[in-house]
């Protein structure tokens, strides 16, 4: 389950992460970083958004939503765990740069290598 608590949700936490975070780019997604100032019960907190920008329907930016939810929920174990036995923590934003939609293959396969990336960078 993707829970409330793993979500990124207060304006603080927000600002922290685009003002210090570390940004990269795995196709479509764009993500960004930091490491958490204090280790808490849950080491991963998440932001998805999909730029209004790109996407004019609200239909089609919550399906992007869902699918980038859903293959970072069934992928994030192996990060959890690494950061956990480390007592590390990480603030996660992505945010979709593609202007057409991905089907969830191509977003899951993405989110693996951004994952195993994070674990290696963050070790």
């Amino acid at each position: 389950m993707f829970s409330k608590a793993e979500r990124i949700s207060k304006q603080k936490e927000i600002d922290f992460v685009f003002d210090e975070g570390i940004s990269f780019i795995a196709y479509p997604l764009r993500v960004i970083y930091a490491e958490k100032r204090t280790a808490t019960e849950i080491p991963v907190s998440v932001l998805v958004s999909v730029p209004k920008k790109r996407f004019k329907r609200a239909v089609k930016r919550n399906r992007i939503k869902r699918l980038i939810r859903e293959a970072y929920r069934l992928n994030n174990n192996e990060l959890n765990e690494f950061l956990q036995a480390n007592g590390k923590g990480l603030f996660i934003a992505f945010i979709y740069i593609s202007n057409e939609l991905h089907n969830f293959s191509t977003i899951e396969r993405t989110m693996k290598k951004v994952l195993t990336g994070l674990k290696e960078k963050t070790a």
